[in-house]
């Protein structure tokens, strides 16, 4: 009997509140396994438990979120065979090249988790002003982002995503690639019993295109990241994002290259930059 899985919201595993599932197969057609299919009411509570996650996680000091994190990349390591025959399932190729994808993640996890501490001293900065006061600028956490993963890259891809959200200390929903969703599940389990605390990832199976529009238009959802959004709704997922006025990463041409090397520009698209003036005497 194929294994039917569930949603990841606010640090436990509910079914979705529809009670839709649909198959997920691998590349030969094969069934593997069934996956909630979310709904709009699911992901209202996916975006209740980040906001309500987001005061803990970004009021934590740069240095314990990225030791989350670095706990994050362990716990991957720990369940590196799991995770080989996942995207092994998912995206086809040679079992040495998922392996390689694996490992690659679990880098990418480090490699975030090693900028929380560095993000104020890169992004910040104290400015010279004319006249007897001390200005400096300071980033912050945006807020809750939704995330709509890549499609065809099911766990690197993923990770690309999600991670410089969470290191810039912000909270995330995220849609999973609809027809490789189980890298994703696995990643929720991952995320489960590591350190990260309910609520500061939600990740939502099902149809994209029916889940993106309601995400885009919460009022809630304070940033959207449009990296994985089918051809034809990211235009739609914009529209509905204008009305509470969030800001949009908009969707390349094609999914960018998750095995290239990383820079901050996702760190950066989700900070605010605080500028405070202060009287000093002479």
């Amino acid at each position: 009997m194929a294994k039917t899985f569930k949603l990841y919201l606010g640090g436990a595993f509910p079914r979705s509140e529809s009670g839709r599932v649909y198959p997920v197969s691998d590349t030969k057609g094969r069934l593997l396994a069934h996956a909630a299919q979310a709904s709009r009411k699911d992901v209202r509570d996916a975006v209740g438990a980040a906001r309500g996650a987001f005061g803990g996680w970004s009021g934590a000091t740069a240095y314990n979120r990225g030791q989350v994190l670095y706990r994050v990349a362990e716990m991957l390591q720990a369940r590196h065979d799991q995770f080989v025959d996942d995207v092994l399932a998912a995206e086809g190729g040679t079992r040495r090249k998922a392996s390689g994808l694996v490992d690659a993640a679990i880098d990418r996890w480090v490699w975030y988790a090693g900028w929380t501490d560095k993000i104020a001293a890169v992004l910040g900065s104290v400015n010279p002003v004319a006249g007897p006061m001390v200005n400096w600028s300071a980033p912050e956490p945006t807020g809750v982002v939704g995330v709509l993963a890549p499609q065809a890259s099911s766990l690197l891809g993923l990770v690309d995503v999600v991670a410089p959200v969470l290191a810039a200390g912000c909270t995330a929903v995220v849609v999973a690639s609809q027809e490789r969703p189980l890298p994703a599940v696995g990643l929720g389990e991952v995320l489960a019993t590591s350190d990260v605390p309910g609520g500061v990832v939600n990740i939502l199976t099902g149809s994209t295109a029916e889940l993106a529009p309601w995400l885009a238009a919460h009022g809630d959802v304070h940033a959207l990241d449009l990296v994985g959004a089918p051809e034809g709704i990211a235009v739609e997922c914009e529209r509905a994002a204008a009305g509470t006025v969030k800001r949009v990463l908009p969707r390349p041409a094609t999914e960018p290259d998750p095995v290239r090397v990383p820079g901050i520009s996702r760190l950066r698209a989700f900070t605010e930059i605080k500028t405070v003036w202060h009287p000093v005497g002479r």
